[in-house]
């Protein structure tokens, strides 16, 4: 889907406030990690939560084909309990075409022509570019870091 899909629908829906409002931890995953941020290239500019004070400009490709697809290895800051137990530089599985830069809420990185944001966090609000769903252990030992927060 798209940014201004997901949003139309967070708002038709009146659920913008409600997120926001979260106390418990949100993972947000793909295009849910992006809606974190503050405003979207896609389709001419989006709005998105602002949770995360950055924007979300498509990627460079560098001549790398886009979307960024398949598995690729992710860098995790030492010690965030998101990545507990997963080795640095494992490897997750992406399909995205826009990506936020390296931010002050970065908490893991990945590169892909040049670094840019695998995973974000500011308070209880997580996020991860990559499916961690499609990514084997790795992906499944985040899941559980998650859930058992």
């Amino acid at each position: 889907g798209t940014a201004q899909a997901a949003m139309d629908q967070l708002r038709e829906r009146e659920l913008i406030d409600l997120i926001k409002a979260c106390t418990q931890p949100v993972l947000g995953i793909c295009l849910g990690m992006q809606l974190l941020g503050r405003r979207s290239e896609e389709t001419r500019g989006v709005d998105l939560l602002n949770i995360i004070e950055q924007d979300v400009p498509k990627m460079t490709d560098f001549g790398l084909p886009l979307p960024h697809m398949g598995w690729n290895r992710v860098y995790p800051q030492a010690g965030n309990r998101l990545f507990q137990g997963i080795e640095d530089g494992a490897y997750f599985y992406f399909v995205h075409s826009y990506a936020m830069p390296v931010n002050p809420w970065t908490i893991a990185q990945c590169n892909y022509g040049e670094p840019f944001t695998a995973a974000v966090q500011k308070d209880n609000f997580f996020g991860v570019q990559f499916h961690p769903e499609r990514s084997g252990a790795a992906g499944a030992q985040l899941l559980k870091n998650f859930l058992e927060m």
